[in-house]
């Protein structure tokens, strides 16, 4: 029987108070803070977006190690060839945390906080009982949590504030709740 696995977001307002309770839950820091640079490709018709799908090219930036994209930009080309054309960018700086969860400490679940131009939000990604009760242990309002996708908490927010960014990119959208470190 498996396990069925659901991914929750919620907002952060202090991330700085939220990682400093991981360790006393049980969790453990699997990857610091990394930026992460994703474009998201689609037909210029946008075809996948119609059909619920993404094409996604995700570079990983650790602040303490230089790398090269040669394969990245490589593959980027291969899917122009392809008809498909970056279609939407997106940034954030993601911490990874782990947590083993169930009676025998089989399943490992996850934690990640997201800071994006737009707002810090918290991830879970684990079985329904873990989740819920981690939302418990950190005292979180389960009416806050989101299913949405970074794209729609951006294109909610571009509604919502009148911004004319057209990608959730930090050169797009200064936001001074947000510390670059």
């Amino acid at each position: 029987m498996q396990n069925s696995e659901i991914e929750l977001k919620f907002p952060v307002p202090d991330p700085e108070a939220l990682q400093s309770r991981l360790p006393q839950l049980g969790f453990e820091l699997v990857t610091p803070r990394t930026f992460e640079h994703n474009t998201l490709y689609d037909t210029p018709t946008r075809d996948l977006r119609a059909r619920k799908q993404i094409l996604r090219l995700r570079k990983k930036i650790r602040v303490e190690t230089e790398t090269t994209v040669g394969e990245c930009e490589a593959l980027a080309e291969i899917f122009k060839q392809l008809g498909y054309l970056p279609a939407f960018l997106y940034e954030k700086y993601r911490t990874e945390w782990s947590h083993t969860a169930g009676p025998n400490a089989e399943i490992t679940a996850h934690l990640v906080l997201d800071e994006t131009p737009i707002g810090t939000y918290a991830e879970l990604e684990g079985p329904t009982a873990w989740i819920d009760e981690t939302l418990a242990e950190l005292d979180i309002d389960p009416a806050t949590c989101l299913t949405d996708s970074y794209g729609k908490l951006f294109l909610d927010w571009k509604q919502r504030t009148s911004s004319p960014a057209e990608n959730l990119t930090f050169a797009e959208i200064t936001s001074p709740a947000l510390s670059l470190r």
